[in-house]
């Protein structure tokens, strides 16, 4: 679990050094970011659910993004959110931050209809990516631990 932890702040520190270094990649840095992060850590999914989770956030933020450009209103945020609480509770997905994905769209205000579903959706795939890697790593170097924390036993010389 260490090691996904780690592996997970680096990747997020990453992704806020380039939002903030390249400037066409600004919005591939979002709040929710670590709200996915600490869900996938910190429940036994399979990678299957990972990928349902993930889809339904590029999904939401598509659907939060074309009705924030059809009309940046109060009547679209109104469908977006009844939109995506359907589906979520529809397909079963028991995650809060793809309801929040969704709304990025309306606080941001990108320019380019495609901006915040590509960003969500390279960001995710990073962290998938990230995640399994770190999963990897802990499987193979699982039985290390065990071996640097050995305790010998040592006699004291002292007599009590």
């Amino acid at each position: 679990m260490r090691i996904r932890t780690y592996a997970i702040c680096l990747y997020i520190i990453l992704i806020y050094w380039v939002s903030l270094h390249i400037p066409y990649m600004h919005s591939l840095f979002f709040p929710t970011l670590g709200a996915f992060s600490l869900l996938f850590i910190s429940r036994p999914f399979e990678k299957s659910q990972l990928r349902k989770i993930a889809l339904g956030a590029v999904f939401s933020s598509c659907i939060g993004s074309i009705l924030n450009h059809w009309n940046p209103g109060v009547l679209s945020l109104l469908l977006t959110l009844l939109i995506v609480i359907f589906c979520i509770n529809r397909l079963k997905l028991n995650a809060p931050p793809i309801l929040a994905v969704a709304l990025i769209p309306f606080f941001t205000q990108p320019t380019q209809l495609w901006v915040i579903p590509l960003s969500v959706c390279g960001a995710l795939l990073g962290l998938l990516v990230t995640l399994s890697a770190a999963v990897y790593i802990e499987k193979r170097f699982e039985s290390l631990p065990s071996l640097l924390n050995r305790i010998v036993k040592t006699e004291s010389d002292s007599v009590n």
